[in-house]
C-alpha cells in the first residue's frame, strides 16, 4: 500500500515516497512522511482519510493513549494523591528494553536510517535515570 492520504477540507491527495519525503496538503490540515513507514500527522483526525492503491478512501480511526507504562502507573498513583511517584530502576530497565524491542522489529531499510537527535536524547535521559539515584530502588 502506498503512503498516501486526502484532505477533506481542500480534496489535496497527498503520497509520500521516500523516508525523507514530508508532505503536506495545501491548506496545511494533514501530512504524510516517511514513505513506506507510514508516518502521518493531522490538526484534526476527522479531516484525514487514507487513500489505498485502487483510490478507495479509507476512513481512519485514532485511538488516544497513554505512551507508556511509566505514564500509567504515574497517572493511577496520582488521581487521588499530589504526590509524583518517580519510576524504579525496574521500570525504567522494562521502558528500554521495550524501545530495543521496537527497534529490532524495524524493516531493513529502516534500520539504515539515521537517528535523529530527539530519538538519542529520549534515550540518553533513560539511561541517566537508570543510572542515577534519581529513581525508587525498589525492583
Amino acid at each position: 500500500m502506498r503512503n498516501r492520504a486526502k484532505c477533506k477540507l481542500c480534496s489535496s491527495i497527498i503520497e509520500s515516497f521516500h523516508s525523507t519525503d514530508w508532505i503536506v496538503c495545501k491548506c496545511e490540515e494533514i501530512a504524510v512522511g516517511g514513505g513506506e513507514s507510514f508516518q502521518c500527522a493531522a490538526r484534526d483526525w476527522n479531516n484525514f482519510l487514507r487513500i489505498d492503491d485502487d483510490g478507495n478512501e479509507i476512513e481512519v480511526k485514532v485511538v488516544e493513549s497513554l505512551p507508556d507504562k511509566m505514564s500509567t502507573l504515574n497517572h493511577e498513583n496520582n488521581k487521588n494523591k499530589n504526590i509524583k511517584q518517580k519510576p524504579s530502576k525496574s521500570e525504567l530497565l522494562e521502558i528500554l528494553n521495550k524501545m530495543i524491542q521496537d527497534i529490532e522489529k524495524l524493516p531493513l531499510h529502516e534500520m539504515n536510517n539515521p537517528v535523529n537527535y530527539y530519538d538519542f536524547s529520549s534515550l540518553l535521559i533513560l539511561l541517566f535515570a537508570i543510572m542515577s539515584d534519581d529513581c525508587n530502588s525498589e525492583s
